[in-house]
């Protein structure tokens, strides 16, 4: 699973929380913790007794988090959050962020400047995003999303190996479609078939898959009333939504403004959002 993490700490929200449970599971407990804190610029009085109140933060964030403090790169760094993030993403080759989020929606947070929003819309790895209303729970009941893609593949993969280390842990795999298609002659429809070779596929990785078929106009609405429905302590979804390539520090406000289904889970999922990436192509 993921052998590099980026945790991106503020001090804030639930995210230790999420972290300090995520250690359960012996692939993440097992995996290299790069712990991050960013001080906005500041003069240089103010700067060095912000860079210690960080050395602080960040020595009790080990603790709170039951980490072993030999084993955490902590990484201090001054400057725009925003940027900062992605940078150091990018420099410890990070194969996950994990993030807190205040769930605020699009407009919201463009207007406040989110964080957690820029570095989902830009950021080309994976994600895990834990918003601050939630109550974090141990990860037993994980509902993946299943479209037949690609990278929808790669998030099944990640979502089997997660709950196959789980004791006692589930998954579900839930397609959405906004119209029904007609039955093949052999009565079955696409979604059938899509949701047939999911589960052969999860039966692969050792992991019995509960397959759900669902009709909704929108579909990020629907993917959230089932991970309600279900349960689900941690929701995993696929994302194709392509990132400005030109403007990199720019963000998509078509994709904010508009229809973006993973940014839809990511405000109202009821549940931690993990999102796999489709892998950029270079």
């Amino acid at each position: 699973m993921f052998k590099n993490l980026l945790i991106a700490d503020s001090g804030k929200g639930h995210i230790e929380e999420m972290v300090r449970m995520l250690q359960d599971i012996p692939s993440f407990k097992a995996a290299r913790i790069n712990l991050l804190h960013v001080v906005p610029e500041q003069s240089k009085a103010d700067s060095d007794q912000h860079l210690n109140d960080a050395q602080v933060l960040l020595n009790n964030a080990v603790t709170r988090m039951g980490l072993d403090s030999g084993s955490v790169n902590p990484i201090i760094r001054q400057g725009d959050a925003k940027q900062t993030v992605l940078k150091v993403a990018d420099e410890v080759q990070a194969d996950l962020i994990v993030m807190g989020s205040r769930g605020l929606g699009r407009l919201q947070s463009i207007l406040a400047n989110s964080t957690s929003q820029y570095v989902f819309q830009l950021s080309t790895r994976p994600m895990l995003l834990v918003r601050d209303d939630l109550y974090v729970k141990h990860v037993n009941r994980v509902m993946v999303t299943i479209d037949g893609t690609g990278v929808g593949d790669d998030a099944l993969r990640s979502a089997c190996e997660l709950v196959r280390e789980v004791p006692d842990g589930s998954l579900t795999g839930v397609h959405v479609v906004r119209q029904e298609s007609a039955p093949s002659r052999g009565g079955r429809s696409k979604a059938d078939e899509i949701l047939d070779a999911a589960v052969q596929r999860a039966r692969g990785f050792g992991v019995d898959l509960k397959a759900i078929h669902m009709e909704g106009k929108d579909i990020g609405r629907t993917v959230c009333a089932a991970a309600e429905e279900c349960r689900a302590d941690l929701v995993v979804i696929a994302s194709q939504d392509r990132r400005p390539l030109v403007a990199r520090g720019l963000v998509d406000l078509d994709k904010l403004l508009g229809g973006s289904v993973s940014d839809y889970i990511r405000v109202h999922a009821p549940a931690p959002v993990l999102l796999v990436r489709e892998p950029e192509q270079g």
